[in-house]
């Protein structure tokens, strides 16, 4: 029976677009900005990206058993968009605030908004997404509604990418301190106003237990499941190839390439690649077991990316290349989403409780956990070749920042495979799964 109507399909893509956009924003300028604009030195930025992308980190299974255990009229998750739209929108301005003090009090500031930012991401970050495992008791709604937000989520990053050093511009470029604030504003408000939609329009169409579980039964759910733990490995290597490009991208197109302005042409090559992947993936999942067409997917992607580390001055052969890589990443995305949900049919089925909250916690967790190590990788780059603002073009900054953006995302795409050996859950067994809860809920 359908459940999920094509308005909810879509103002679900958007609130994951608009969410997406204000993420990628942070990744993409966010050090920039302390470094270039602040004048906080790279090492000190470096520990404060990385300490409040830890600290984002840890809130986050915290904020999944918190929603886990929520019963409202709303629902488990809605409510918590309401109010989490709002902190968005107020933290996301205050982090690119000019609030001209001395030095050592500008940085505790950056380190202050940075997190509190990171916070108040994560209080409708885990909910947004885990809205889709219980909008539809149907499996391929839901596959579907995994696939319609990525297409979202790859909308904002497109759209960030494309239009946020334009949307500079306006205000003065990527040089001038208050056109970040401004560029904060539109995208905060864009972001905080797709994200409270969502909360209005898409429904939670599968109920919660009326008996609360505890937190530690809750736990249970990832303990329990060997399958689920072996695939948050994997999301985790995944989402370190995303991560690292992400907050690379800038230093590699103006230190390697010599201009932000191919920003925009990676972005071109994103959105043309990621759509391929997404589009082409839920017919895979049709046909493949869903593993196999990750062990592909992986691989294909090593090989990707790497043939254009071995001609750095060839910008058409570096776009051609990543926009085959995003391809990769596309069907990657989608399909160890769906086996995450698959994980939640399973935990259901062996525990009786399904864990929506925590399971999708420690996706986002794996997500910011890479976002953190990414930028640890960038800070260690950057103080191996003695970064200082407006550094010339050298050997050693094309060498860093292309190893940034083919090298290292080619060798954890081999790492993701490693983990999914131990993945346990077929396409014959989550079937029967499905079946048979389909009859507990009707009883």
């Amino acid at each position: 029976m359908k459940n999920i109507s094509k308005f909810e399909y879509g103002v679900y893509a958007s609130g994951i677009a608009g969410q997406n956009i204000l993420y990628n924003f942070m990744s993409m300028y966010i050090m920039f900005f302390f470094t270039d604009l602040l004048g906080i030195a790279s090492k000190t930025a470096t520990m404060i990206v990385v300490a409040a992308s830890l600290w984002d980190a840890v809130n986050d299974p915290a904020m999944g058993l918190i929603a886990d255990k929520t019963r409202t009229k709303f629902g488990k998750f809605r409510p918590y968009l309401f109010g989490g739209s709002v902190l968005i929108l107020i933290t996301t301005t205050l982090c690119y605030s000019n609030f001209n003090v001395a030095p050592k009090i500008a940085i505790a500031i950056a380190a202050a908004t940075y997190i509190l930012w990171g916070m108040s991401f994560t209080v409708s970050d885990i909910p947004i997404w885990a809205l889709s495992s219980v909008a539809s008791d149907e499996p391929n709604e839901r596959n579907k509604m995994i696939a319609v937000g990525k297409i979202g989520a790859t909308i904002g990053v497109v759209i960030c990418v494309l239009l946020s050093v334009k949307l500079l511009g306006l205000f003065g470029g990527e040089r001038n301190i208050d056109a970040y604030f401004y560029a904060a504003m539109i995208v905060g408000f864009i972001a905080a106003l797709g994200i409270f939609l969502t909360g209005v329009f898409v429904k939670e169409r599968i109920e919660p237990a009326k008996q609360r579980v505890s937190i530690r039964e809750n736990i249970r759910t990832v303990t329990k499941n060997k399958s689920l733990m072996f695939l948050v490995i994997s999301l985790f290597m995944l989402n370190l190839i995303n991560s690292i490009r992400q907050v690379s991208q800038m230093y590699f197109t103006v230190y390697t390439w010599g201009s932000a302005d191919y920003v925009t042409s990676i972005g071109i090559s994103l959105i043309i690649g990621m759509l391929i992947g997404i589009s082409m993936t839920p017919k895979l999942i049709e046909k493949f077991e869903k593993k196999h067409i990750l062990f592909a997917a992986c691989l294909s992607g090593a090989a990707v990316s790497l043939i254009p580390y071995f001609a750095l001055s060839n910008v058409l052969l570096g776009l051609i290349s990543l926009g085959l890589s995003f391809t990769t990443i596309g069907v990657m995305i989608i399909t160890s989403t769906s086996m995450l949900i698959d994980a939640i049919d399973y935990s259901e089925w062996k525990l009786g409780f399904r864990g929506e909250g925590i399971v999708f916690s420690l996706n986002t967790f794996v997500t910011k956990l890479g976002a953190a190590f990414a930028r640890l990788v960038l800070g260690f780059g950057l103080i191996a070749i003695n970064y200082t603002e407006n550094q010339p073009i050298t050997d050693s900054t094309i060498a860093c920042f292309s190893a940034l953006i083919y090298l290292v995302p080619a060798i954890f795409c081999i790492l993701t495979i490693i983990p999914l050996m131990f993945y346990k859950i077929d396409n014959k067994t989550i079937g029967q799964i499905e079946n048979e809860l389909r009859q507990r809920r009707v009883h």
